[in-house]
């Protein structure tokens, strides 16, 4: 394992004006995205060579399979890694870092870039809600915390209009889960999701 490089490595770092503890993940300045200016043009049509198109040639090289329902993959610029090194002990209570170890996954919904979920068949939403399902539970039997959710249109930090979302894994409960649940994480774990 390599030695911690704040810079480099992903980790929490704690906030003592609030009491809570804030995820870092640095090297995520290498994904090839460099924020968006935004102007008052509605949308453009999705891209004919759209990275999460089924068949697609991702910026990683990996070619998705030709899906016909959901795809479920390990993002390739996640802000969570499974494998870190642990930050060293702080010289000053003020400056407290803990590991946080985790994974970021992607899932499409539907192999064509120009569906949304309202055109979606109800046997199309049910195999999204299906896997989520699963998701949460394979997950859920590893990490402390499993979070899905869309960030949808430009505005929100979506870099890519292919009807999909975001499911992190972490080892800590975020501040608002923390916060409301009093640091008992039963909110979302896996038995509490049955299959439709």
């Amino acid at each position: 394992m390599t030695e911690f490089n704040p810079t480099e490595h992903q980790h929490v770092r704690y906030n003592p004006l609030k009491d809570e503890w804030i995820l870092v993940s640095p090297h995520r300045c290498l994904r090839p995205w460099s924020g968006q200016t935004e102007s008052g043009q509605e949308e453009q049509a999705p891209d004919p060579n759209n990275p999460l198109k089924a068949g697609a040639v991702r910026a990683n090289g990996q070619r998705n399979p030709v899906y016909t329902s959901t795809y479920v993959f390990t993002n390739d610029f996640p802000a969570l890694l499974e494998r870190v090194p642990q930050p060293p002990t702080p010289d000053h209570p003020l400056f407290q870092a803990s590991q946080a170890k985790g994974t970021c996954r992607v899932m499409c919904f539907h192999p064509e870039s120009s569906m949304t979920i309202p055109l979606m068949t109800v046997e199309e939403i049910l195999a999204v809600i299906e896997e989520w399902v699963n998701q949460m539970k394979e997950l859920g039997r590893r990490y402390t915390w499993v979070q899905i959710f869309e960030n949808k249109g430009a505005v929100m930090g979506c870099s890519n209009p292919h009807p999909h979302c975001q499911i992190w894994a972490s080892s800590f409960m975020p501040n608002e889960p923390r916060v409301k649940d009093s640091g008992t994480p039963v909110l979302l774990r896996p038995h509490l999701f049955q299959s439709c």
